[in-house]
């Protein structure tokens, strides 16, 4: 797909390294330097997810009419500054808990304003046909980086200190900008046609919720995500807590599954042009929500450590299918004008949604223990399917050559 793509890829590819070498680097922290409890986990997940969101809001507008390249890499260069201040305030023995929090939501902010211009970028980068190539190779790409990330960061963890995986994250999006400056070409400036307008900020949303294959897809996706995602801190407080699995272990445990991303976001292209992009959704998308209620029979040792893969490689493969397939879907149907917005407007709606589900989660932790929490999130995941659209759309499915 040429060149620049080739350049937007390799910056992805070290951005998602750098992301998964330090997969729940502040949550670790929390609770290996700051000895955090659930609660404050939790709290710092949700608080996190919550602000950025927030301060997203106001974004979604401006980026829309701005060209997108600039912006990701001023993201970019925000999110450095953000996690570097995180080994430069532990060396200088200031590290707390006020400090996550912020870095927590300036990196929750950029993340959501780096997503929605690089989701309009790559539709303008790519022609219509290969948009589900392209998502599908940045999907293995993701799972890739997972695979490798956990383990290497949970050694490095180990062996050099709690905030060795932070400053490789940091680096990871200096690199990353450096990519992104490298793409070069011209970008035309979007045209705004008229002044503007409060309701500018509403227009993502009311585009995804009235158009008739988006809207259900908002609903299931955000409720998932928030399900599963309001389950890892909590997750992490038992392994590493109660139960007594080494970080290298808890690394283990979320990386060798994704192996099962990697082959599902292969297989995906595939699997559309021989069952239909509808068909794949609704299976995978169903599949995906079916095996974390078994998180709640983690226990002790390599038998717990193993079950633990179990259930997160059956989760992640039925999610490598979903997720490139989905984003293609999604991309096809966004008018070129309201890209950003409704993208925007699509991880503002997942962020606030996991915030206050990761919030509820932490509390009823407190009050229950860790275990119920989960066993509570994995049922209720049980439920997400009947979101999914029953019916193709009439508009048209994602184009495979």
């Amino acid at each position: 797909m040429g060149r620049r793509f080739g350049w937007l890829w390799a910056s992805y590819a070290v951005n998602a390294f750098g992301t998964r070498f330090a997969f729940d680097a502040l949550p670790l922290i929390a609770v290996l330097v700051l000895h955090a409890g659930p609660a404050q986990v939790s709290a710092l997940a949700a608080a996190g997810l919550a602000a950025g969101a927030a301060v997203a809001v106001p974004l979604a507008s401006w980026l829309e009419f701005r060209r997108k390249r600039p912006v990701m890499v001023a993201m970019d260069l925000l999110r450095c500054a953000a996690v570097g201040s995180v080994p430069v305030a532990f060396a200088l023995d200031r590290l707390g808990y006020a400090h996550l929090l912020v870095v927590a939501v300036v990196v929750a902010a950029a993340d959501i304003a780096f997503q929605a211009a690089s989701g309009a970028y790559l539709k303008s980068l790519v022609a219509p046909r290969d948009l589900l190539t392209a998502t599908a190779r940045l999907e293995s790409t993701a799972w890739t980086a997972t695979a490798l990330g956990p383990p290497l960061g949970g050694a490095a963890f180990g062996l050099f200190g709690p905030v060795t995986t932070v400053v490789v994250n940091a680096a990871s999006h200096l690199l990353s900008a450096t990519g992104l400056g490298a793409i070069g070409g011209g970008e035309p400036s979007p045209v705004r046609t008229g002044a503007p307008r409060a309701g500018d900020l509403v227009e993502g949303w009311r585009h995804a919720l009235t158009h008739p294959a988006l809207r259900p897809l908002l609903l299931n996706t955000a409720l998932v995500n928030a399900l599963i995602m309001a389950s890892s801190p909590l997750l992490a407080v038992l392994m590493l807590g109660e139960l007594g699995f080494t970080a290298w272990q808890y690394g283990l445990a979320f990386a060798a599954p994704c192996v099962g991303g990697l082959v599902g976001s292969r297989l995906s292209r595939r699997l559309v042009a021989r069952f239909g992009t509808h068909r794949v959704l609704l299976v995978s998308g169903a599949l995906r929500a079916c095996w974390s209620v078994g998180l709640v029979l983690v226990h002790p040792g390599p038998g717990g450590l193993v079950l633990v893969i179990a259930v997160e490689l059956a989760l992640i493969t039925s999610a490598g299918v979903f997720n490139p397939v989905f984003a293609a879907y999604r991309l096809d149907r966004l008018p070129p004008d309201l890209v950003a917005r409704t993208l925007a407007a699509w991880m503002i709606t997942t962020r606030l949604t996991t915030a206050a589900v990761t919030a509820l989660g932490g509390l009823l932790a407190a009050l229950a223990g860790s275990r119920v929490a989960i066993g509570v999130a994995g049922v209720l995941l049980l439920a997400t399917p009947l979101l999914l659209p029953r019916r193709a759309p009439a508009d048209p499915g994602v184009t495979v050559p």
